[in-house]
């Protein structure tokens, strides 16, 4: 097995990639803990606007820079999956807080296990301060969410640190535009069914003099909204018939004064409430129709989607 492992390894292009925004004072230390840990891969810096010296330090310490205009990681890794061309790649934040030496089992999970997405699930270490308040309860709860929106999901799905096949990069449309683009890539590896896996690594405090570019309540708000949309587009039968049992439910519940009234008079004393809840119940109709048509289309995107996905092999000949 092990032998297995180094062959593949040996052959196959394999890049770290980097997407970083104002990262001074730790890319430098970042991509030389790399280099020592995968010596025959590619490091690529993906500057993101930085106003500091971000650029410099990576070049000093021996990247590649390449450059995104458009703000945010999203668009980032949308420049990453297109420009570069990698049997495996590793991604990693630019902060100094994933373990590089741990890059070698993501590495063996993507070409020797032949998974498309390998998460790096976090693991704080004893003593430092990893997690702002509210980050981990947010990242239990949005997990917890694609576990009951998809049927199954990850440990840790808002990890930074994953590693990813050339099938998965060159077949996956990126469509976000910020932090929320793990909850897409998440959800795009579990709607289609995808090979996957997980690696516990350390996690460090940032660097010092660093600091986090995510905030809180606002971009977890878009990454729980991402969630729902996507939600929406990968499983419409569900989401709309979600929405017509709340509808249907209302409806009821609003009707029954008007029942009772007519079982005792026999006649419909309140038309407008009458009205109004049957103008719900037409509503959750609606949207379960809306839920049949869209499931068809669902389905037929997935197939598209899977297909493309298989016309590119795992490893570039």
């Amino acid at each position: 097995m092990t032998s297995a492992v180094s062959s593949v390894t040996q052959t196959a292009k394999i890049a770290v990639v980097l997407p970083c925004y104002n990262e001074e004072g730790a890319i430098g230390k970042v991509v030389t803990d790399f280099k020592a840990a995968l010596p025959y891969a590619e490091i690529y810096v993906f500057d993101n606007n930085s106003k500091d010296k971000t650029v410099t330090e990576a070049k000093e310490a021996g990247a590649t820079v390449l450059f995104e205009r458009q703000q945010g990681k999203g668009n980032v890794v949308r420049r990453i999956f297109s420009e570069i061309d990698a049997d495996c790649y590793i991604m990693a934040d630019g902060d100094d807080t994933y373990d590089a030496a741990s890059a070698q089992k993501l590495v063996d999970a993507v070409l020797n296990d032949r998974c498309d997405m390998v998460v790096g699930i976090r693991k704080p270490v004893e003593g430092e301060k990893t997690y702002r308040q509210g980050h981990a309860f947010g990242n239990v709860l949005l997990t917890t969410l694609a576990r009951f929106f998809f049927g199954r999901g990850f440990t840790d799905m808002l990890s930074g640190y994953r590693g990813f096949s050339r099938r998965f990069a060159k077949s996956f449309p990126v469509m976000s535009g910020g932090f929320e683009i793990e909850t897409e890539m998440t959800i795009h590896c579990l709607s289609l069914g995808l090979p996957s896996g997980e690696v516990e690594t350390p996690y460090f405090e940032r660097a010092e003099g660093t600091e986090s570019k995510l905030n809180t309540y606002q971009d977890g708000f878009r990454i729980l909204m991402t969630m729902v949309r996507l939600f929406k587009d990968y499983r419409p039968m569900a989401f709309f018939t979600i929405g017509a049992l709340i509808l249907a439910l209302l409806s009821i519940g609003i009707s029954m004064p008007v029942i009772f009234d007519y079982l005792e008079t026999g006649l419909v004393e309140r038309l407008p409430t009458a009205v109004l809840s049957m103008g719900i119940m037409v509503s959750a109709i609606l949207a379960l129709a809306c839920g049949f048509i869209l499931d068809s289309v669902a389905q037929q995107r997935l197939e598209t989607k899977r297909l493309s996905y298989l016309s590119i092999p795992f490893m570039k000949d």
